[in-house]
């Protein structure tokens, strides 16, 4: 049994920060890559971030990049999405994903959490 457990949603206006955790279990994730993803009532899911292994490179979406920063803790198995300077527009379910290479998009990770809601108002 494998599983993303998301955490640290909430409820929070424009301007401020959050911080969100997916630990993962079952399973060692030392060697994958691991992403956020999140999606809005009524939109397709949107890739947000990605950390891969080799030489833990990172990748941004458009939209967030400056704003949020992925990092890991491999000793933990969590992945974590620091996120700055809120917008109204960032409000969605946040979703972790874990696979074995980097895609920007959903069809390319194995593994998913159930979502933590974020809701950012003005």
């Amino acid at each position: 049994q494998v599983q993303l457990l998301e955490s640290g949603g909430g409820l929070v206006q424009a301007g401020d920060s959050l911080r969100l955790s997916c630990s993962a279990s079952g399973r060692s994730f030392n060697t994958y890559t691991l992403a956020w993803f999140r999606q809005a009532p009524g939109k397709e899911r949107e890739f947000i971030a990605a950390i891969a292994w080799l030489r833990r490179a990172t990748y941004y979406a458009d939209s967030v990049n400056g704003r949020f920063t992925i990092s890991r803790d491999n000793v933990k198995n969590t992945v974590y999405l620091q996120m700055n300077s809120l917008k109204p527009e960032d409000t969605a379910v946040y979703y972790c994903a874990a696979g074995r290479l980097y895609s920007s998009t959903p069809d390319g990770y194995d593994y998913w959490g159930q979502g933590t809601q974020v809701t950012v108002s003005s």
